[in-house]
């Protein structure tokens, strides 16, 4: 395999203007978290309501994700590349104007339509433009922007609700929107649509189904007591249903919307179950640490973002110091290192009280972003290496769509245990408090305050006990979360090596001949 490529001109400027739609496009998955309670009040709504805010961009980038690569190569990337980054700009504006629960969740809606392709285009896009021997550095710098965009979007989500407004986490969109859409006008080469190609609706449809049919499931499953209620029976068989009945209509069709010889690469299957595993916990912890520094620790809505900024620097230095080594070291050793880091950074949090030291918990959260950066970087070239190059734009939009799986997963699955976790333990401890503790009776001043047959005695009670019970159930999860890297452990067997590319010197002087070994 040759070591050199033929220069793209412009590469620089087409880097950055992919990479300004990939960040916004993965901020935009996380930003609104921290301001989903000034939403609520602003909106009128429910706190489980004001949710969908957060469930309709998921859905919808997840529906809109898989049949990315048949629009890139029906209309060409780049005009696909401009419509849609056009279409999230407005659709990010709007949302800064929503005035409603129902104008907001549609326009939500609309954002995670045309947002879904960014990712996987920027992907694409980026592979193409750099030769093999740079793939590493090119995946470092896209990874940065998937990777780094949900972890920072609680930071700078934070911060602009606290300075400006809740609306301004949509706005912020607009300046680097219009950037990208430059950049991507001027600089990037345009390729041959292909107008004859038919859409196959009959799969997009079986898999949008069973798609939405799974996020449904997740997101109201915790609401309802999952299958004990009728709806969530029928979303689980829907989906279930859907995605059997698009695996047969993709080996049996004469032309599905996704080529079923993707799946003859074994490292790019194995890369694709990795990325959902480590999508589980990327998002999943962001989600857990705004709430438990806000409401338990006390942290005001600023400093709760700044705390968790270490998470997306060690993510930066985790991604950057694996394109540098992937040259000298088997990829599959750089993510079983990757991956141990992730476990053991989230088991040492399963440990953490509320006052735990600033200091201690920073570096938990840079080992946690390291261990992701770390794992990350390899594994998106290793699931590149033996593709060949005309299903890369199908490939992209694949594995963008487990991403979102994953982390549609794992929110969904870690806040009803959060939930679930914390009744249980609230009923453990409480069923130890009993009118014959020694501490509640007698004259001390401890039995006049908690004394439980007054209403504010109680009501303290009741405080306390659920303070404690929510501190054990977000330690269960943090738990949990820590086990997740052992099925990607073990994929790391079933995938091959990775090859490096074999550079011929040619004849030369002995001078020149000697310069180029020591090079």
């Amino acid at each position: 395999m040759s070591a050199t490529a033929p220069q793209v001109p412009h590469r620089t400027l087409i880097t950055l203007s992919v990479m300004m739609g990939n960040l916004m496009q993965a901020l935009d998955s996380s930003i609104a978290n921290v301001s989903l309670p000034y939403m609520q009040g602003t909106l009128a709504t429910s706190a489980d309501e004001i949710t969908w805010v957060l469930t309709s961009y998921v859905i919808a980038a997840a529906i809109m994700t898989a049949p990315v690569g048949w629009m890139a190569t029906r209309f060409g990337r780049k005009n696909l590349h401009i419509a849609c980054m056009s279409g999230f700009v407005i659709a990010s504006m709007l949302c800064g104007a929503a005035e409603s629960l129902p104008q907001m969740v549609c326009f939500r809606f609309l954002q995670g339509v045309c947002g879904a392709a960014l990712v996987p285009l920027s992907q694409a896009t980026m592979l193409d433009i750099y030769p093999f021997e740079k793939r590493a550095q090119a995946m470092a710098i896209f990874g940065m922007g998937v990777m780094v965009g949900p972890i920072m979007g609680p930071t700078l989500g934070g911060y602009l609700t606290e300075v400006y407004n809740w609306r301004y986490v949509f706005y912020v969109n607009l300046p680097f929107g219009l950037l990208a859409i430059t950049g991507l006008a001027l600089f990037l080469p345009k390729n041959k649509a292909r107008s004859e190609l038919k859409f196959d609706w009959t799969g997009f449809l079986i898999l949008a189904t069973g798609i939405a049919a799974f996020q449904l499931m997740l997101d109201r499953g915790e609401k309802l007591d999952w299958f004990a209620a009728p709806e969530i029976i029928v979303e689980a068989t829907l989906a279930i249903l859907g995605l059997y009945l698009f695996t047969i209509h993709m080996f049996t069709a004469q032309r599905p919307f996704l080529p079923p010889d993707l799946f003859k690469d074994r490292n790019f299957v194995c890369g694709v179950a990795m990325v959902f595993f480590t999508a589980t916990v990327m998002l999943a912890s962001s989600a857990l640490m705004a709430p438990y520094l806000e409401s338990l620790a006390g942290y005001p809505v600023e400093t709760a973002g700044v705390s968790m900024a270490p998470r997306g620097i060690g993510t930066m230095i985790g991604m950057l110091v694996a394109s540098r080594l992937s040259n000298r070291f088997d990829h599959r050793k750089l993510m079983a290192v990757g991956l141990l880091t992730l476990g053991l950074s989230l088991y040492s949090m399963s440990a953490w009280t509320p006052d735990v030291p600033r200091e201690t918990m920073m570096l938990a959260l840079l080992l946690q972003g390291f261990g992701i950066g770390f794992t990350f970087n390899p594994m998106t070239v290793v699931a590149f290496t033996t593709l060949p190059a005309q299903f890369r734009g199908y490939a992209t939009s694949l594995q963008s769509l487990c991403r979102s799986l994953g982390q549609a997963a794992g929110v969904s699955i870690t806040s009803f245990l959060l939930v679930r976790g914390t009744q249980t333990n609230h009923a453990d401890i409480a069923a130890g408090i009993t009118p014959f503790d020694r501490l509640l009776q007698g004259n001390n001043q401890v039995g006049r305050v908690l004394d439980p047959l007054t209403h504010h005695g109680a009501a303290l009670l009741d405080g306390m006990i659920d303070h404690q019970a929510r501190i054990i159930a977000f330690n269960a999860d943090f738990r949990l979360m820590s086990l997740v890297v052992g099925p990607p452990l073990l994929l790391l067997f079933l995938m091959r090596r990775h090859e490096r590319p074999v550079v011929r010197v040619l004849p030369a002087t002995e001078p020149t001949a000697r310069a180029s070994a020591r090079s």
